[in-house]
């Protein structure tokens, strides 16, 4: 028993599949369920936008993590507040009438509740990322951190289609058999609960205990002013870096065509043809864009990782920014032309899709490229906190943006913003070492 309790393929898939589970619901679910519930596209990107900050601001409370309890206590802790954050979500989850849902005017005030716990469950789910990656690294050995590292990838990505296809699939089911909006999210999120809550108490009995996760008080008070200490120099020595500035400036930038595109995708989708949407049913955004488009970023991140593996960064970082910037033009297309055939429709997501996943690898080994030295990881982190803002600060404007465009001139607007991926790629470009990536 002792075996299977410390084997990671035990806890290892579970692990990341819950962890992606909590993300995908506040950061995604929330745009369609808001929308469904006839909450205006300003509101709605502003409120859900606001939601990416504790994955933003998660690097200044790292350093408790290591300092007060284990990473173990850590994780279980936030697995067990999280889920009774999706129960009260749950029974949090307002009832307008239907007629006040069919004319877009819903207030968000009615889901003040609602946007409480699930900022409450964004902060739990930052602090349980921190937790678990460096539980993952401590509980493993070298080289079973490199032989897990598909298998915890792998399994988030299933996260995502459950959380984006599966539970939308069934949103939208019972949508259609009851036609009542509020009881579809309501019965999602019990769903969402349930799982999430059986995993926990699996997690409590499987986790392993290894002894290198200790916590740092209960070794000695000086650690802990030196872990203090090495977070103050961490940050010193990010912004010292070379062309910080211009690096902070590629974070923000390289990804602002998609941070508009994708906090608008699925509203644009279920909006009603008369007012320039395609008018998909739930069920049908969870099969077209949770699912089959979560398939094809998958498939382009792996070949993306490929193809940057040999040829390098520098090579490949013009052809990843043409597949970030160009397939934006499907939108365009779908906008303009709003087909009813699905296949068309699941088509032209699947392109678009596949492009952010392969240009996004750039993304990730840039990231990767600036936080080389002393302080690798800490500066990752960073990294990351620059990538949550640069999807955070569109997204909240782009729903106000839409409403005064309209969504074809909103989409050749996300056209116009490739201009800065192009810019900021030609800079970077001049910078980045001929070497980096290749195996």
């Amino acid at each position: 028993m002792n075996s299977i309790r410390k084997s990671p393929w035990g806890w290892v898939p579970t692990l990341y599949f819950v962890e992606g589970i909590p993300y995908f619901i506040v950061n995604n679910i929330s745009v369609l369920m808001f929308t469904k519930m006839g909450v205006p596209n300003g509101e709605m990107a502003l409120f859900t936008s606001l939601l990416y900050l504790p994955w933003t601001i998660k690097p200044f409370w790292s350093p408790f993590i290591d300092i007060i309890k284990t990473k173990r206590w850590w994780i279980i802790a936030m697995q067990l507040i999280m889920s009774a954050l999706f129960i009260l979500l749950t029974l949090s989850i307002p009832y307008p009438d239907a007629a006040t849902i069919a004319s877009g005017n819903t207030p968000i005030s009615f889901f003040t509740l609602t946007l409480v716990l699930f900022i409450i469950t964004a902060f739990a789910s930052a602090t349980h990322d921190i937790a678990a990656d460096g539980f993952y690294m401590l509980s493993l050995t070298h080289s079973e951190q490199a032989g897990f590292v598909g298998i915890r990838s792998t399994f988030y990505r299933l996260a995502s289609i459950f959380g984006q296809g599966v539970l939308v699939a069934i949103a939208g089911t019972i949508e259609l058999k009851y036609n009542n909006i509020p009881l579809s999210w309501t019965v999602t999120l019990a769903v969402s609960s349930v799982i999430f809550t059986i995993i926990t108490l699996y997690h409590i009995y499987i986790l392993p205990k290894p002894a290198s996760d200790k916590s740092v008080l209960t070794n000695s008070s000086t650690k802990a002013k030196e872990i203090f200490i090495e977070f103050g120099r961490t940050f010193s020595t990010y912004f010292t870096k070379p062309c910080v500035w211009l690096a902070i400036v590629f974070m923000l930038l390289y990804r602002l065509p998609e941070a508009f595109l994708l906090k608008m995708c699925m509203p644009f989708l279920v909006a009603n043809k008369g007012v320039g949407g395609l008018g998909l049913s739930t069920a049908e955004v969870g099969i077209v864009y949770g699912t089959i488009g979560v398939i094809a970023l998958t498939i382009g991140g792996i070949l993306g990782g490929v193809f940057a593996s040999r040829v390098g960064l520098k090579r490949s970082i013009w052809w990843m920014a043409g597949c970030m910037t160009l397939p934006c033009l499907t939108f365009i297309y779908l906008a303009v032309y709003q087909p009813d055939n699905i296949v068309t429709i699941s088509s032209a997501i699947a392109i678009e899709q596949f492009g952010y996943g392969f240009g996004f690898t750039a993304y990730m080994l840039y990231m990767m490229y600036f936080s080389e030295g002393e302080f690798k990881t800490s500066h990752y982190a960073i990294c990351t906190a620059f990538m949550a803002l640069s999807m955070m600060i569109p997204g909240m404007f782009a729903g106000y943006i839409q409403e005064a465009l309209g969504y074809i001139n909103f989409f050749w607007m996300v056209i116009a913003c490739c201009i800065a991926t192009v810019i900021v790629t030609l800079f970077v470009d001049r910078k980045i070492d001929s070497d980096f990536g290749k195996k």
